[in-house]
């Protein structure tokens, strides 16, 4: 998991987090990390992370290229009407 899911805005309390992710540690070792979309959770999107060893991004992107043109998970966004309170 690149990050925790989505969370609702609390205008009271503000911004919470809902869990961690995985993007920090990968680049505090130096390691490449990508993101590619792997299907939807309650109509959000969800992405699956591959990390790899230092210098290693091609084959790290040629992998990610492998599983997204193998699942054909990638769906694109959908704008939704603007919610007026």
């Amino acid at each position: 998991m690149t990050t925790g899911p989505a969370w609702c805005i609390d205008w009271v309390n503000g911004d919470y987090s809902t869990g961690v992710d995985f993007s920090s540690p990968a680049a505090m070792a130096g390691y490449p990390h990508l993101t590619v979309p792997m299907g939807q959770v309650l109509g959000l999107p969800v992405g699956l992370s591959f990390v790899g060893p230092a210098y290693h991004e091609g084959q790290l992107l040629a992998l990610g290229y492998a599983y997204e043109q193998a699942t054909h998970k990638r769906v694109a966004p959908k704008m939704k009407p603007t919610v007026v309170a």
